[in-house]
C-alpha cells in the first residue's frame, strides 16, 4: 500500500516540477533571475522532493525490516503514524519554517490536477495512519521500554555493535556531565576525547591503509547520532576529524596522506575547518583572506569567523586566495595549516594569529572564534594537492560527507530531547497522574518519534548512496534539510513538555533547545539547502 502511495507522490512532484520549470526556464534552460524570483516554489519544491523521498525510504526500511523477521508493533506504529502524518503534509502544506507553509498550489497546481493523483492507498494511510488511539499506544510502549532507542534502526550487526557501543559511552561518560560543560562554557575534556580516539571514532571512515579502519559512511552516521545524543559538541569533534580526512584523502598528495591520516586517525592531530569569512557566508567566491606566497611558506593575511575548537586545534584546513587577480572560485586554494595548541589564557601562541572569542546559545564545548592573519606561516608543501586554484573544487567534494555528518547529528539531537520529554512526562505528576497520559503530551512525544525515524533513514539512505560510490549530493542536502528542522521541533515541542522547567538552564532541555537552532544554518543555512536543491531538480529539465 506505501508503494502506492509513493507512485502517486512521485506524479504529484512531477506535475510540480513541470509547473515550476514553466515559470522559471527560457528556451529550456533555468534563467537565474526567474529562479531567485520563484523562491517560494523552486524551494517548496525542494521540500516535496524531500517528503517523497523520505516516505519511499520509511516504506523500504519498514520492508527490510519485515524481510530480517524484526517488523514489530513499534515499527508498525512508526511507521504509520509517521507515512499518515507526510502523506497528509504534502496535500494540505508543508512547513519550510514555523511562518512558512508551501502548498501545492504554489506550484499552480488545482484541486483538480491534485485529486487526479491522490489514489485509494493515499486516502486510507491518511485515514487510519496518524490517529489519536495510534499516538496513545505507540506512547504506551515507548513508556514501557523509554530507556531503549524507539524502533529498530534495520542496521546490519556490525552497526548494532557500534551503536551500543557508542551509546554506553555516551551514557557514560558524556551525557552526565554535559549540562555542567554546557553552562560553565568548558571545553569537552581532553580525557574524553582520548576514548573516544581509543573507541575509533576518529579513525572510523579513513582506510586501513592509512591506520584508519575503513568503514563506511553509514558507520559515521551511527557513531555521529549517538555521541550527538549525549552532547552535540562531542559529535561534533568527530565530524572535525572526517571533514579534515575528506579533504586530505580526496585532494591531498600521496606524502600528504600518510603524513597526516595516521594522526588525524589516532587523534594525535585535532583538525578544525577554517572557511567562513565575515562578509561571506555562503558566498565563497567572494572570499578575501589571502595567501602571499614567500619562498617556501606561504604567508596569510585577513580575517576568519565562526571557526569551531581552533584555540586547540593541530591542523586548520585554510581557504585562502593564491591568486588575486581571480576575484571568482579559481583564485582559491586549500592549505594544510599547522599550529600549536593554545589554551584560554593563551588561545594562539603563534605568530601572525590571533583571535576573539564569539560567545554563544549554545553548541559550545569547542568554542567559537573569530581569527585574525597577519603575515601567519604556512608551509609551502602543505598546499594541498600541491596545485594552487582547486581549493574551490576540492571542497565542494566533501559537503556530500559534511551534509549527512549534520543530519546525524541533527538526529542525535532530536534524540536527546525526545528521550528528555518522555522521562519528564513518565515522572512529573499532575492532576493525579503522570502528564504522559494526557493527549495533547503523547501526541507531541509520538510524533517525535515518528519524525525521527523518518529522517533517519533519509540520512542513512544519503550514507549508503556516498558508500557506493554514487553522486549523492541532492539525497544529502535532503537529509540535512528535513534532520534539522526535525531536530528543532523535537526540542522545542520537549521544552513545551517540561512547562516552566523546560527555560530553567538546570534542566538538560534548555540546552539542548540552544544546540538544535543552530543545525538549521551551519553547514549550509535552511534556505541555501532548499536552493541547492531546486537548482539539482530543475538544471537540465525542459
Amino acid at each position: 500500500m506505501l508503494g502506492d502511495a509513493v507512485a502517486a507522490m512521485d506524479a504529484l512532484f512531477n506535475d510540480a516540477r513541470r509547473a515550476v520549470v514553466g515559470r522559471v526556464t527560457v528556451e529550456g534552460r533555468v534563467a537565474s533571475r526567474l529562479f531567485d524570483s520563484e523562491q517560494r516554489a523552486t524551494h517548496g519544491l525542494a521540500w516535496l522532493a524531500t517528503y517523497v523521498e523520505a516516505i519511499r525510504q520509511l516504506g523500504l526500511y519498514a520492508q527490510r525490516l519485515a524481510d530480517a523477521g524484526g517488523f514489530g508493533e513499534i515499527e508498525e506504529l512508526l511507521l504509520r503514524i509517521g507515512a499518515g502524518e507526510y502523506l497528509a503534509q504534502v496535500l494540505g502544506g508543508i512547513a519550510m519554517s514555523q511562518g512558512e507553509i508551501v502548498r501545492l498550489s504554489d506550484f499552480g497546481l488545482n484541486a483538480a490536477a491534485v485529486a487526479a493523483r491522490v489514489n485509494p492507498a493515499v486516502e486510507h494511510l491518511i485515514a487510519t495512519g496518524n490517529t489519536a488511539a495510534r499516538r496513545a499506544r505507540l506512547m504506551e510502549l515507548m513508556c514501557q521500554h523509554h530507556d531503549a532507542t524507539v524502533g529498530a534502526c534495520g542496521l546490519d550487526d556490525t552497526l548494532d555493535s557500534i551503536r551500543e557501543e557508542m551509546r554506553k559511552f555516551a551514557d557514560d561518560r558524556v551525557t552526565p556531565f554535559a549540562q555542567a560543560w554546557h553552562l560553565r562554557n568548558e571545553y569537552i575534556p581532553l580525557d574524553v576525547i582520548a576514548q573516544m580516539a581509543e573507541l575509533g571514532v576518529f579513525r572510523l571512515t579513513i582506510p586501513e591503509d592509512y591506520e584508519g579502519m575503513g568503514l563506511g559512511k553509514e558507520s559515521m552516521c551511527v557513531v555521529s547520532e549517538e555521541l550527538s545524543r549525549g552532547y552535540i559538541g562531542v559529535g561534533s569533534l568527530g565530524t572535525r576529524s572526517e571533514i579534515a580526512a575528506e579533504l586530505i584523502l580526496n585532494s591531498g598528495t600521496e606524502e600528504q596522506k600518510r603524513k597526516w591520516l595516521p594522526k588525524i586517525a589516532s587523534g594525535e592531530v585535532l583538525p578544525t575547518a577554517v572557511f567562513t569569512e565575515p562578509n561571506t557566508g555562503s558566498d565563497l567566491a567572494s572570499l578575501k583572506t589571502r595567501a602571499v606566497r614567500q619562498g617556501d611558506v606561504y604567508k596569510i593575511y585577513g580575517n576568519k569567523t565562526w571557526i569551531t575548537h581552533p584555540v586547540r586545534a593541530d591542523l586548520m584546513t585554510l581557504l585562502v586566495r593564491t591568486n588575486p587577480a581571480e576575484t571568482g572560485y579559481r583564485g582559491l586554494s586549500m592549505l594544510l595549516a599547522e599550529k600549536p595548541r593554545g589554551s584560554d589564557n593563551d588561545p594562539f601562541p603563534v605568530p601572525g594569529m590571533t583571535g576573539t572569542e564569539i560567545e554563544v546559545l549554545g553548541y559550545r564545548g569547542m568554542k567559537e572564534y573569530e581569527i585574525a592573519f597577519d603575515g601567519f606561516a604556512v608551509k609551502a608543501e602543505n598546499l594541498l594537492g600541491g596545485v594552487e586554484g582547486l581549493g574551490f573544487k576540492q571542497l565542494m567534494a566533501t559537503f556530500e560527507a559534511a551534509r549527512i555528518q549534520t543530519a546525524a547529528r541533527a538526529i542525535g539531537v532530536a534524540q536527546a530531547a525526545m528521550e528528555q520529554a518522555l522521562s519528564y512526562a513518565v515522572s512529573r505528576v499532575q492532576f493525579g497522574q503522570p502528564i504522559a497520559a494526557f493527549p495533547r503530551i503523547a501526541d507531541k512525544v509520538a510524533i517525535m518519534a515518528a519524525e525521527i525515524m523518518i529522517a533517519r533513514q533519509l540520512t542513512y539512505y544519503a550514507a549508503r548512496e556516498k558508500d557506493s560510490g554514487r553522486r549523492c549530493d541532492l539525497e544529502a542536502g535532503m537529509a540535512k534539510l528535513l534532520a534539522a528542522r526535525v531536530a528543532w521541533a523535537a526540542a522545542d515541542n520537549a521544552v513545551q513538555v517540561h512547562g516552566g522547567n523546560g527555560f530553567a538552564v538546570e534542566f538538560p532541555v534548555s540546552r539542548i533547545l540552544c544546540d538544535a537552532r543552530i543545525l538549521n544554518i551551519f553547514e549550509g543555512a535552511a534556505e541555501i539547502q532548499a536552493q541547492v536543491i531546486a537548482r539539482r531538480l530543475l538544471d537540465g529539465s525542459n
